[in-house]
C-alpha cells in the first residue's frame, strides 16, 4: 500500500521521439493493443486506455511520436503537442532511447521548461546492453532533478518501478505547471529577457486566463519566445509584438542551448563500449549493398508467402472438402431443403467458408506474420532510407515511404499514417500511391489466383505491372500538382532482434480483426452472388457490364460482378470467384482455372489491384482528404485500371496465354 498521496484518477501522457518503443511501453503498461513497429510515423493520433496500478486508476494517453513541442511540424506531431497542452496530464512519462540519449533528452528538457511533472523512462535498455551502451540512470536523475527509470517494454523490465515513480510524482514534485521544475540553463541575457516577459505576462493574465494551456508565466514566456501561436492569441497581437520585439533570435538560442544541454547530459551519464558489430546495419543502409539486400528481402517475402500459403491452402481445402463439406451440405439440406433456398445457403456457408480457408488463412495470416517480423527488426526504416532518393521524384520525402510500406499490410492505417507529412499536396500524392500499393488482401488474390493457378512467374509479372503503374502515377502527380516536397532529415535506427511474442501478438490481433470484419461479408456476399446465380438474375446484372468486362477486359461476365462486390473487401473478389467456379462446376473444382484462362486470371488480379479502393479505405480517405479528393482518387483509379487492364488483356490473349 502506498504511503504517498495519489489523486483518485491519474492522467498520464506518454511522450517521446518516434521509434523509442513508446507504443510498446503503452501496451505493456495498459495491456491495450497499441500498434508497434520499429519505424517512424506508426502512432499518428493520441489513444488512451485505463489501467489499475497498485490499486489506483490511471488513464494512460499514448501521444504520436514527436521530437519537440515546436509548432512547425507535421500534423501528427502538432496533434501530440495540442493533446499534451490541453489534456493537463498529472504526469508526463518522457520515453527516451537508451541507445541514443542525446537525441532523446531534448523533449524532456522542453517539457520541464513548460512546467510539466516529468518522469523519464530510459527505454530499450536491453538493446543498449547488446550494443555495449550503459546509462547511469541515478546520475541522470540527479542532474535533471527528475525520477529516471530504466525500462525494456517487451521484456517487462522496470515497469513496476516506473508505475511507482509515476504514482509518487504528484505528491513529490509539486503543483503541475507551477514553474518549479528544473529548466534548461540559458545565457544570462536570455534568462533575464525570459524573466522580464514572464513578469509582464503575470501582470496582464492569470494562469487561467492563459487559455486551455494553463502555463505559468515563466513557461508562457518560454513558449511565446519559441513562437507558440496559442499563447500569442491569448495575449493579443499588440502585446505579443510588444513583448517579442527584437527577440527573433531568442528562439534559436533557446533551442541551441537545449540541444547543448541534452548532449552534455548524455555525455555525462552514457558510456559506449565500442564493439565489432552492426555490420549488417551498415550493409543494409549502404546503397551498393542495401539495394540487393532489399531485393532479397522482398523476394524472400514473396517466396515464403507463396510456398507456405500454398501448402496451407491445399491442406485446409482438403480437410474441408473431405471431412466438413459433406456434413455442412447434409445439415443445410435437412434444414432448408435441396431446392433453390438450400443451394443459396450453401453458397454462403459451404462455398464462402471454403473460400475463406483457401485465401484468408493461408495467405493473409502468413503475410501478417512476415510483415510483423520485418517491422519488429526495424528493417522497414532501412528500406525507407534506401528509397528516399526515389521518393523525391514523386514529390515526397523519405518519411512517406513508411505509409507505403505499411500499405502492404492494409491501406487503412497507411492512409492515416500520411498525417505525418507536412503539406496537403504530399498527403494527397502519398494517399494515391497507398491505394495503388497491393495490400495483404490484394496480395492474397495475386498469390492465390495467379501464382497458385498460373504459376509464380505470372504473379511476378502482375506485381511488376502494378509497380510500373505506381511509379508512373507518382511521377505524373508530381509533375501535374503544383508545389514541391518539404525538407526532411531522416534518422537511422539500428536493426533489432525481433521479440517473437510481440510478433505473434501483433499478427494475431491483425488477423483476428480481418476474420471479424471479413467473415460476415464473405458469407453474405457469397449468398448474394448465389441468389443472383440460382435465380438467373446474375446474367441480368452482368449485362450492363458486358461491354467493359467481356469486350474490353476479355473476362467472363460474372467476373465483373465479383469485382463490384469486392469494393467491400478486395479479397472478396477471389473468394466469390472461387465459390462461383466451384458451384458452376457442380462442386467438382476449387480453382478458378476451371472458368478462366491464364491471361484472364492475370488481367483479373491486375484490375482488382488497381481499381477503386475498398470501402474501408474510401471512408478513411474521405475523413483525411475530404470527399472531393476521395472521389477524384476513386474515379482516377477506376479509369487507370481500365486503361491498363484492357491493353494487357488483349496483349496476353494475342500471345496465346
Amino acid at each position: 500500500m502506498s504511503t504517498y498521496a495519489v489523486p483518485a484518477s491519474l492522467v498520464v501522457c506518454l511522450a517521446g521521439n518516434p521509434n523509442v518503443g513508446k507504443s510498446s511501453l503503452f501496451t505493456a503498461l495498459t495491456g491495450a493493443a497499441a500498434e508497434t513497429a520499429h519505424c517512424e510515423g506508426v502512432t499518428v493520433e493520441a489513444c488512451a486506455a485505463t489501467a489499475r496500478w497498485h490499486g489506483h486508476s490511471v488513464e494512460v494517453v499514448d501521444l504520436p511520436g514527436m521530437y519537440s513541442l515546436d509548432v512547425e511540424q507535421g500534423s501528427d506531431q502538432a496533434a501530440a503537442r495540442s493533446a499534451l497542452l490541453t489534456r493537463h496530464p498529472d504526469v508526463v512519462v518522457a520515453v527516451a532511447d537508451a541507445t541514443n540519449l542525446a537525441r532523446s533528452l531534448y523533449l524532456p528538457l522542453q517539457l520541464s521548461d513548460l512546467g510539466f511533472r516529468v518522469v523519464l523512462a530510459v527505454n530499450l535498455s536491453d538493446e543498449a546492453r547488446r550494443r555495449g551502451v550503459t546509462v547511469a540512470t541515478g546520475a541522470l536523475g540527479r542532474e535533471l532533478g527528475l525520477p529516471v527509470v530504466a525500462t525494456s517494454a517487451p521484456r517487462g523490465e522496470g515497469l513496476e518501478a516506473l508505475k511507482s515513480a509515476v504514482l509518487r510524482a504528484p505528491d513529490s514534485m509539486g503543483p503541475v505547471m507551477s514553474g518549479e521544475s528544473r529548466r534548461t540553463p540559458l545565457p544570462g541575457p536570455v534568462a533575464t529577457r525570459v524573466a522580464e516577459i514572464a513578469a509582464v505576462i503575470a501582470s496582464r493574465a492569470s494562469d487561467v486566463a492563459l487559455g486551455e494551456h494553463r502555463l505559468s508565466p515563466e513557461a508562457a514566456a518560454m513558449a511565446l519566445l519559441e513562437g507558440d501561436p496559442d499563447i500569442a492569441a491569448v495575449l493579443g497581437d499588440a502585446v505579443t509584438r510588444e513583448l517579442t520585439l527584437n527577440d527573433d533570435r531568442l528562439a534559436f538560442v533557446i533551442t541551441k542551448e537545449r540541444h547543448a544541454e541534452a548532449r552534455r547530459l548524455a555525455g555525462l551519464v552514457q558510456e559506449v563500449n565500442a564493439r565489432p558489430g552492426d555490420r549488417l546495419w551498415r550493409l543494409s543502409t549502404a546503397p551498393r549493398t542495401g539495394v540487393p539486400i532489399l531485393l532479397v528481402v522482398l523476394a524472400s517475402l514473396f517466396a515464403v508467402l507463396f510456398v507456405v500459403g500454398d501448402l496451407m491452402a491445399r491442406a485446409l481445402t482438403a480437410v474441408w472438402t473431405s471431412a466438413i463439406s459433406p456434413l455442412v451440405t447434409d445439415v443445410t439440406q435437412r434444414l432448408f431443403g435441396e431446392g433453390e433456398l438450400g443451394r443459396i445457403v450453401l453458397w454462403g456457408i459451404d462455398g464462402g467458408i471454403l473460400a475463406t480457408l483457401a485465401v484468408g488463412i493461408p495467405y493473409i495470416l502468413t503475410f501478417y506474420f512476415l510483415l510483423a517480423l520485418i517491422e519488429d527488426t526495424g528493417y522497414m526504416n532501412a528500406a525507407a532510407f534506401l528509397s528516399d532518393r526515389v521518393m523525391h521524384r514523386f514529390g515526397l520525402h523519405g518519411r512517406a515511404v513508411i505509409p507505403l510500406i505499411a500499405a502492404g499490410g492494409c491501406n487503412v492505417p497507411a492512409v492515416i499514417a500520411t498525417r505525418s507529412l507536412s503539406s496537403s499536396r504530399e498527403r494527397f500524392i502519398a494517399s494515391v500511391l497507398v491505394t495503388l500499393m497491393p495490400c495483404s488482401a490484394r496480395s492474397a488474390v495475386i498469390v492465390g489466383a495467379v501464382a497458385g493457378t498460373a504459376g509464380w512467374q505470372y504473379a511476378l509479372l502482375t506485381y511488376g505491372m502494378i509497380f510500373a503503374v505506381l511509379v508512373v502515377s507518382g511521377l505524373a502527380l508530381n509533375r501535374l500538382m503544383p508545389g514541391t516536397e518539404s525538407a526532411f532529415i531522416m534518422e537511422l535506427f539500428p536493426l533489432r532482434r525481433p521479440v517473437i511474442r510481440q510478433v505473434v501478438v501483433k499478427t494475431w490481433r491483425r488477423f483476428r480483426e480481418f476474420v471479424w470484419d471479413a467473415a460476415p461479408i464473405i458469407v453474405l456476399g457469397s449468398m448474394a452472388l448465389g441468389a443472383l446465380y440460382e435465380t438467373g438474375a446474375v446474367w441480368y446484372f452482368t449485362k450492363p457490364l458486358a461491354p467493359i468486362v467481356e469486350d474490353w477486359l476479355l473476362l467472363p461476365a460474372v467476373a465483373g460482378l465479383t469485382l463490384v462486390f469486392a469494393v467491400l473487401r478486395k479479397e472478396l473478389a477471389l473468394q466469390l470467384l472461387l465459390v462461383f467456379a466451384a458451384v458452376s462446376a457442380g462442386g467438382a473444382v476449387t480453382s478458378i482455372a476451371g472458368v478462366m484462362s491464364t491471361s484472364q486470371i492475370v488481367t483479373y488480379a491486375l484490375v482488382n489491384a488497381i481499381y477503386i479502393p475498398c470501402l474501408a479505405t474510401i471512408t478513411v480517405l474521405g475523413r483525411e482528404l475530404g470527399w472531393r479528393s476521395t472521389a477524384l482518387i476513386c474515379l482516377g483509379t477506376l479509369l487507370l485500371a481500365l486503361l491498363v487492364g484492357g491493353p494487357v488483356a488483349h496483349l496476353l490473349a494475342y500471345l496465346g496465354l
